[in-house]
């Protein structure tokens, strides 16, 4: 039986993922699609019987709303939660705010899949004559974060997402589950794969091959030392979380017209 039991969630579709675009650090808003996605959420999840003690999210509005409207779908708005910036996705650099598709065509679909699903590959880094760099950087909300402006990233890899979130993770996470917590993390894909890689122990080679569709729930079940009893388990559907999969896996491929 396990002794500890954590959801993991990758937020609602927002307005770039459906525009097929690098998002990354630009703040945006759940899609009316992601809006749903994070209602449906919060109904599966309450007719499944879990009750949240706390709610893990990113700085970014997109994690925060989906906790929002999951709580209040679970009737449990009262559940206190915790944002860091440590949380947040993946600093994409020089390609936020390129279409992926395009990329794909453009640069061959086999380097766009290095740049989304590799562990240790970093793109170019932003750099101040970027469209969204000021916009990024000067948001009042890593004003407040636990390290300088001029020590946020400017470009990531997977690698470094885990290094700069597993502080969070063994100093904030990991005692309120061994507390005895039920938490939530409602995150972004490649935070929840970093911490998905570190929990599961998944190789550098393999999670190149973990994709995470928006806006649905993933239960770890761990033992008391928080080594996973199981693979994760994707809560659902299991023939439409599959076909959200490749969903997400034919973003950084060229379209059929295009090829």
């Amino acid at each position: 039986m396990a002794k500890y039991r954590l959801v993991l969630l990758r937020h609602g579709e927002g307005a770039w993922n459906k525009e097929n675009r690098f998002c990354s650090w630009v703040d945006q808003k759940l899609s009316s699609d992601g809006i749903k996605e994070a209602q449906n959420c919060g109904k599966h999840l309450k007719a499944l019987g879990f009750e949240f003690d706390l709610v893990f999210t990113s700085v970014l509005s997109r994690s925060i709303q989906t906790a929002w409207l999951i709580l209040e779908e679970m009737g449990q708005e009262w559940v206190p939660i915790q944002s860091s910036w440590r949380l947040n996705e993946r600093h994409y650099g020089a390609l936020i705010g390129l279409n992926r598709a395009e990329m794909a065509l453009n640069h061959g679909e086999e380097q766009v899949k290095m740049w989304r699903r590799s562990y240790d590959v970093t793109p170019p880094p932003i750099t101040e004559s970027h469209p969204y760099y000021e916009e990024i950087y000067n948001d009042r909300r890593y004003k407040c974060s636990d390290v300088s402006q001029d020590n946020l990233p400017k470009a990531e890899s997977l690698k470094d997402v885990l290094d700069r979130l597993l502080p969070y993770w063994n100093e904030k996470i990991v005692p309120e589950l061994k507390s005895g917590k039920m938490i939530l993390i409602s995150a972004h894909g490649n935070s929840i794969r970093a911490l998905l890689k570190h929990v599961e122990g998944i190789s550098d080679e393999d999670i190149i091959n973990v994709t995470l569709p928006t806006g649905v729930p993933i239960l770890l079940e761990l033992d008391e030392d928080l080594h996973p009893l199981g693979p994760h388990q994707f809560l659902g559907d299991q023939e439409a979380i599959q076909a959200a999969i490749k969903k997400v896996e034919d973003q950084g491929k060229v379209k059929s017209a295009e090829k």
